[in-house]
């Protein structure tokens, strides 16, 4: 599924027309955006987490030339850990 199709299928449910679906689903991904910017984490019960994870820096090898190792800088990473309700819903 698309933004498009995600949009369609908000739109429907909702009630709402594609338009304004459209807003909600771009506030509601820019809402989770500047709260992982901050290193916060959006928690939404039964659905999931979005949550940010620090990665230490770490040597690693140059695929061109295995020989030669490289030094890959920390970073932060976002994240998504799925509820509980969520995986027993996909796993019926």
């Amino acid at each position: 599924m698309n933004k498009a199709e995600l949009v369609a299928s908000m739109a429907e449910k909702s009630g709402l027309t594609k338009k304004d679906a459209e807003l909600a689903l771009n506030a509601f991904m820019k809402s989770v955006e500047e709260e992982l910017t901050k290193s916060g984490k959006v928690q939404l019960v039964g659905f999931g987490t979005f949550d940010v994870r620090e990665r230490k820096e770490r040597t690693g090898r140059n695929p061109r030339n295995p020989k030669e190792t490289i030094n890959i800088p920390a970073s932060k990473a976002p994240v998504f850990k799925a509820g509980k309700a969520l995986k027993e819903t996909v796993n019926k």
